[in-house]
C-alpha cells in the first residue's frame, strides 16, 4: 500500500529526538499559518518571513535525509487541519521532485522528476530481466517526449531505461526522490561521468509475479524522467487567464493522447521481446507524486472490479443480481473506501478496499466507484455513512446510478 505513515525514526539521542520532533511542529504550524492565506499577494512581511522558514525547514529536511520528520508533520497536520495537510504535502512533494539550479552569469535552471504510469496487458506477465533490451527503441522513446512537444524543444529530457513496479516507486521517500533530480542534474551537466547512486539505488527490483504462463496479465509500470529547462522558458508558462489557462491545457492533453499513440509500440519494444502480444493503456504524465497518485488511484479500481468479477463467478451469480454498499472504514487508524458486495440472500461474496485520503473530495471518489461498478453489470449499489468495526454499513440508501 502506497506511503502514508512515517518511516520508522533513526535511532539517536534524545537531542537529536527533540530537535527532529520541534522541527516537525514549526512545519506544521507554518503550514497552518500559510495555508489560511488565499491570496499570497497580500502578505505581510511577518507572514513572508513565515513562508521562507517553512520553504528552509523543508529544504533542509530534505538535504539531511530527514524523512521521518516530513512524513511525521504530514502525518500530524492531516489528523489538525485539513488545509494545512493539503498544503504541507504538495509543498513537500514539489520541493522533493523539482529543484531549481541558479549559478552566476548563467539563467536559472530547473530540472523535474516526471512519471509516465502505464498499464501492461499480457498473457503471464512481464520479465524484468527481457526490458530495455531494443537501444533504439529506447533512444526513440526518449526523443519523442520533445518531438511531440510534451516538452520543450530547448529542454533536455532523460529517461530511466527502466519501468518501475508500484513497490519500487513506493519506497522512493522524499529525500531519496531529491537525491535523484541532483544526480539527474549532474549527469546531464558535468562534463565528466558522475556517479549516481540515487538513480541506481532506484532500481531495486520488481516484486514477485503471481502470473502463470498463460494468466491474463494486467500490470502497473511507471517510466521515469527527468527534464531540465530554463526557469523563463515561455514553453511551459501557463496563462493567468482562466479561459487561456484550460486552453493550454487542453492542448497539451490532445498532444499527449496523439503521443500515447505512436509510443505504445516503442514502450511494448522496450518492455519486452518483438512481437509480443502487449496492449499498453497510458496515464496521463505528470510529476512524480500526481503521476504516482494517478496509477495508485487505477490500480486499486482495476483490483476492485477483478475481485467482484471473480466472486460473482465463483457464486455463479449474475452481476445484475447482486447488490454493492461503498462507504469510508477505518483499518488500523488508516481511512479507506470499502466495497462490499452480496449475493441477493445477504450473504457477502467479496470486499475489496483502496486508501482514502482525508482531503480527497468523497463525492467524486464514490462516483468514480459506482461507475465501475455499472461497468461490470452491478446495477443495486448503495452508499453508507461508514462501515462500523463490525463491517456493518451504518446509514444505507440507494445511489442513482448515471
Amino acid at each position: 500500500m502506497p506511503k502514508n505513515k512515517r518511516p520508522q525514526p533513526r535511532k539517536s539521542n534524545q537531542g537529536f529526538e527533540d530537535k527532529d520532533e520541534a522541527m516537525t511542529r514549526s512545519l506544521c504550524a507554518l503550514a497552518l499559518n500559510l495555508s489560511e492565506q488565499e491570496d499570497g499577494a497580500k502578505m505581510g512581511p511577518q507572514l513572508r518571513q513565515q513562508e521562507a522558514d517553512f520553504h528552509k525547514l523543508v529544504r533542509n529536511a530534505l538535504n539531511q535525509k530527514k524523512d521521518d520528520v516530513l512524513y511525521g508533520a504530514i502525518e500530524r497536520a492531516q489528523y489538525e487541519d485539513v488545509g494545512a495537510y493539503q498544503f504541507l504535502r504538495s509543498q513537500i512533494e514539489e520541493a522533493a521532485s523539482t529543484i531549481v539550479f541558479r549559478r552566476e552569469g548563467a539563467p536559472a535552471m530547473e530540472i523535474n522528476a516526471f512519471v509516465v504510469p502505464l498499464f501492461v496487458h499480457g498473457t503471464g506477465g512481464l520479465k524484468e530481466e527481457q526490458g530495455f533490451q531494443d537501444q533504439a527503441a529506447f533512444e526513440e522513446l526518449v526523443a519523442s517526449f520533445q518531438l511531440a512537444q510534451l516538452e520543450s524543444a530547448k529542454a533536455r529530457v532523460v529517461l530511466m531505461s527502466h519501468a518501475y513496479d508500484l513497490d519500487e516507486i513506493d519506497r522512493i521517500t522524499y529525500s531519496h526522490l531529491n537525491d535523484m533530480v541532483r544526480d539527474a542534474f549532474a549527469s546531464m551537466t558535468d562534463k565528466k561521468l558522475s556517479a549516481t547512486p540515487a538513480l541506481e539505488r532506484s532500481i531495486s527490483g520488481w516484486s514477485a509475479s503471481a502470473f502463470g504462463e498463460r494468466d491474463a496479465a494486467v500490470e502497473l509500470r511507471f517510466l521515469l524522467g527527468f527534464a531540465l529547462k530554463r526557469l523563463d522558458d515561455p514553453f511551459y508558462r501557463v496563462p493567468e487567464q482562466e479561459e487561456a489557462a484550460d486552453a493550454y491545457f487542453a492542448a497539451r492533453m490532445e498532444r499527449y493522447r496523439k503521443w500515447t499513440d505512436t509510443a505504445a509500440a516503442l514502450v511494448k519494444r522496450c518492455l519486452a521481446p518483438a512481437g509480443a502480444p502487449l496492449e499498453i493503456n497510458f496515464l496521463y504524465q505528470d510529476l512524480f507524486h500526481g503521476g504516482k497518485e494517478q496509477g495508485v488511484a487505477k490500480f486499486f479500481m482495476l483490483q476492485m472490479m477483478a475481485d467482484m468479477n471473480h466472486a460473482l463467478r465463483a457464486a455463479g451469480i449474475a452481476a445484475d443480481q447482486a447488490k454493492a454498499v461503498v462507504a469510508p472504514a477505518d483499518v488500523d487508524d488508516n481511512m479507506v473506501l470499502r466495497v462490499n458486495l452480496y449475493a441477493g440472500d445477504g450473504a457477502l461474496l467479496a470486499s475489496s478496499e483502496k486508501p482514502l485520503d482525508l482531503a480527497a473530495d468523497l463525492e467524486l471518489e464514490v462516483d468514480d466507484i459506482c461507475d465501475a461498478l455499472a461497468t461490470i453489470g452491478v446495477r443495486e449499489v448503495s452508499v453508507a455513512l461508514k462501515f462500523d468495526q463490525h463491517g456493518v454499513p451504518q446509514d444505507e440508501r440507494a445511489y442513482g446510478l448515471h
